[in-house]
């Protein structure tokens, strides 16, 4: 049966209160979003995880805000779902300023219902402290940052050491006015203490079970790089071999 869909902030928080859980998927394309909203998934984030998924760059470092509004407003097209988008690294770290006219620019030019921004530093809890001021919808991000790969050492489970910071992240997160956080590569122990730790729903990735949620990137739900296959992936189907079949197909019946 389909929950209700998630219309406002305060609905992610019932339905934790619910225990109902709370699916994510990423978008980047008009076409996809239209597909994704003729699901029961509950939420679409556009990611600056484009920078690699679509883009073929190395991380997501080099993505900017424009390029998120450029991919934000096409989903946005597709859809009616509650669509977060990301704060990509560079928009909002100078002053609170620049986070507000990111953030602002994000739900005006591309209609996003709330954005997201990586950490739980002081200047990053300050920034969630005053876009929620003003009415700007914040979910947080803890755990891998992928915008802090280089300080962070590469791709690696967090938590390992310390776990009782990540729970005093979260519970900043929640002090702060974020409405939900993803976590992603946590220990799953450790994101079980934070999702305890806080009334707001955790949305997990690569980090266990027990999160209140689950977001995941299309491309790999679906199945659509042959080479690229990561652990914590919940690939549904292997589209490409059909997609490579279709298109030799196309080529043979053009060619003979």
């Amino acid at each position: 049966m389909n929950e209700t869909p998630l219309k406002y902030p305060a609905d992610w928080t019932n339905r934790k209160r619910m225990s109902k859980r709370i699916t994510m998927i990423t978008a980047y394309d008009h076409t996809m979003a239209r597909l994704i909203d003729r699901t029961s998934v509950d939420s679409i984030l556009v990611g600056d995880s484009l920078g690699m998924v679509v883009q073929g760059k190395g991380s997501t470092l080099p993505v900017t805000l424009d390029e998120i509004i450029y991919h934000a407003s096409m989903v946005r097209r597709g859809t009616s779902k509650f669509l977060v988008a990301d704060l990509p690294f560079g928009s909002y770290q100078v002053s609170d300023e620049q986070a507000v006219a990111a953030a602002v620019r994000l739900m005006k030019e591309c209609g996003a219902d709330a954005v997201k921004l990586e950490g739980a530093q002081d200047f990053a809890l300050e920034v969630i402290r005053h876009l929620t001021s003003i009415g700007v919808p914040v979910m947080g991000h803890l755990g891998f940052l992928p915008q802090s790969v280089h300080t962070l050492g590469g791709y690696s489970k967090q938590g390992k050491v310390f776990p009782e910071e990540l729970v005093e992240q979260a519970r900043a997160l929640e002090q702060a006015g974020c409405f939900a956080m993803v976590l992603e590569l946590v220990m799953e122990d450790v994101a079980a203490q934070m999702t305890k730790a806080v009334k707001i729903p955790t949305i997990g990735i690569a980090s266990g079970s027990q999160t209140d949620g689950q977001v995941q990137v299309l491309h790999d739900v679906l199945g659509l790089d042959p080479d690229f296959r990561p652990r914590h992936a919940m690939r549904k189907r292997d589209l490409a071999p059909e997609i490579l079949g279709a298109l030799n197909d196309f080529h043979s019946s053009v060619t003979g």
